[in-house]
């Protein structure tokens, strides 16, 4: 199975939409999704600071940030396929 982290802060509305819809198509789409809060993590704010959510890979790789990205997401997905 895909593993996906998704950062961000729980006060944050995008961050929520996104955690949200990732959710919904997690089981279908074949992922897992890790929820990671970085506002008390201190090198993540500073690694992602205003850019969340950010969507990442397990592998580090960034797929998107601010919205989701389906076109990349999708593409991201196939690469394990």
């Amino acid at each position: 199975m895909i593993q996906l982290k998704l950062y961000g802060r729980e006060y944050c509305g995008l961050c929520l939409v996104m955690r949200d819809l990732l959710q919904q198509q997690a089981q279908a789409a074949g992922f897992e999704l890790e929820w990671i809060d970085i506002e008390d993590i201190d090198h993540l704010e500073e690694k992602y600071g205003e850019w969340v959510p950010v969507l990442a890979g397990s592998d580090g790789v960034e797929i998107c940030h601010y919205h989701l990205d389906q076109a990349a997401l999708d593409a991201y997905i196939a690469n394990f396929r």
